[in-house]
């Protein structure tokens, strides 16, 4: 496991829309350079940037062309590994997203595989034998090669799924996981993470990490034996390298080689009743909304058996959000995201910030773009100041990405900063307590103290500290397991008699 991930708080940055500083309307990589020192000071020290190479952008650069080239809208391979460079010094660790699923439609290995004659990348896709064969219960192309056959789908009609095998052969198509063409393409990963490794990347995000080998079992052996063997490889290679899987599933993610696994916006399950309960008959029951009047059990109940079977293999993510999940500004005002975000940075795990979450973005109700569709709107540009743009970038506003926030009140980097109550300068302050503390890191002791169905506060245990939160409109009163605690820090009014907690509405406490 690598040390720095215990102290590491991520800022996820979606390039195109973080800071442009060529005029063109995307953001580019200089301008993420350009603003390393707002990273610090927010009290992130790692990055995760959305993929930032060369790509037809079908679907927001999640269809790559080349993995080893840089997209040119965003700069050069050089300011990549000068990015890293910059990024170092200010002991900043950096990780690229990585798509080991699929590529592009355009990209060389599935040139070369869609030709009538055989060469090294024939079955580096999943094809069948013949053009009219179709394939059951996946999407699939046929049609559009020379070659004799249909090529299944990882998503969109854009990525063409990689072959990784079949876990169950059914067809005399499909391979076997361990048939010399699929380990020829989980090889080929393994040189991209090198190459980038090399260079000075710290490890990846893996895009669709449970999407490898089709037809797996339930427990996805197959696919988490291909994780084990390359994080065999980065342990003896790059052990300070760290790998996070988008699975979601820690049960396997974690106990197939991955360091972390995110926590995402699955409906029903526990991060989803916290704060994006908004699809269930009846209203918003979201336990971090104030009128929600949620059940901190709905969450317990779906976390702490995942986190009591993988506690000693990796970590599990808490998010803000981010490039597939509406902003949580869309439910939840400044007062509920500042408890939002520091239950999120005091629970045990690697949390990752979604980059504009710390200024309370909103989410835009707008077109379409790059294959974002509902996604879109959490993907627009970040709010700087008070300039041209919002301080995005100097282009015409026809030229932007997308379209900045046009209401009145939206929210910049430069009118937080001034505010001292502001939710930027609770972001700081709630990162700087992480830090300082380890009993909040990663891997510090979990306990719940108080957590009852339909009633507040939650209270639980990180170490040799005792955190607390109500986010109801109600007052809360919870039993300490001893007396004479100090508060070392606070949300609203919290009041200590003995070894009671009475929590006023929209409160949050941390004890020593």
């Amino acid at each position: 496991m690598p040390g720095w991930l215990r102290d590491a708080i991520f800022y996820e940055i979606y390039p195109q829309s973080f800071k442009d500083t060529n005029s063109d309307g995307i953001g580019d990589l200089e301008g993420i350079i350009e603003k390393l020192d707002y990273v610090k000071s927010l009290g992130c020290n790692a990055l995760w940037i959305n993929p930032c190479f060369d790509s037809p952008f079908k679907d927001a650069g999640y269809d790559v062309r080349d993995y080893k080239k840089v997209a040119p809208r965003y700069g050069t391979n050089e300011d990549l590994v000068r990015l890293f460079e910059e990024a170092h010094n200010r002991h900043i660790h950096v990780l690229l997203d990585l798509v080991p699923g699929h590529t592009s439609e355009e990209h060389e290995w599935f040139l070369e595989s869609k030709k009538a004659e055989r060469n090294e990348y024939s079955d580096r896709y999943v094809w069948t034998k013949a053009a009219f064969q179709g394939i059951g219960g996946h999407p699939y192309i046929g049609g559009e090669a020379d070659r004799d056959g249909c090529y299944m789908l990882n998503f969109f009609k854009c990525q063409p799924a990689l072959n990784y095998g079949f876990g169950k052969v059914t067809e005399d198509w499909q391979m076997s996981p361990d048939d010399p063409a699929c380990i020829a393409t989980r090889e080929a990963m393994k040189d991209v993470m090198r190459f980038w490794l090399d260079k000075g990347c710290d490890g990846f995000r893996v895009d669709m990490a449970d999407s490898l080998v089709k037809e797996d079992d339930e427990n996805k052996s197959a696919t988490g034996a291909i994780w084990k063997n390359i994080r065999e490889m980065l342990d003896t290679e790059y052990p300070e390298a760290a790998i996070i899987s988008e699975w979601s599933n820690p049960y396997q993610s974690l106990k197939n080689g991955f360091h972390a696994d995110f926590y995402l916006d699955h409906h029903g399950n526990g991060y989803n009743t916290l704060l994006r309960d908004n699809e269930t008959p009846g209203g918003d029951h979201s336990f971090l909304k104030k009128d929600g009047n949620g059940d901190i059990m709905r969450f317990l109940n779906d976390y702490l058996p995942k986190y009591d079977a993988t506690k000693d293999y990796g970590y599990i993510s808490f998010i803000t959000c981010n490039h597939d999940t509406p902003r949580p500004r869309r439910t939840l005002g400044y007062d509920e995201l500042k408890l939002a975000y520091a239950l999120f940075l005091t629970l045990p795990g690697v949390p990752f910030i979604y980059y504009g979450d710390e200024i309370g973005m909103r989410y835009l109700d707008i077109p379409t773009k790059e294959g974002g569709y509902h996604r879109t709107g959490t993907r627009t540009p970040m709010q700087w100041d008070n300039s041209k743009n919002h301080g995005f970038s100097n282009a015409s506003a026809d030229k932007l990405y997308l379209p900045l926030d046009p209401s009145e009140d939206a929210p910049t980097v430069e009118d937080q900063l001034k505010d001292p109550s502001s939710l930027l300068n609770t972001v700081k302050e709630l990162t700087k307590l992480r830090h300082e503390h380890a009993a909040l890191q990663a891997d510090a002791e979990f306990e719940v103290i108080y957590a009852e169905q339909d009633e507040f506060p939650f209270v639980f245990r990180r170490g040799d500290l005792i955190i607390g939160i109500n986010p109801s409109e109600k007052k809360a009163t919870a039993s300490l397991p001893k007396n004479g605690m100090k508060t070392i820090y606070s949300i609203g009014d919290v009041e200590l008699k003995d070894a009671s907690l009475h929590m006023q509405p929209q409160s949050f406490v941390v004890l020593k």
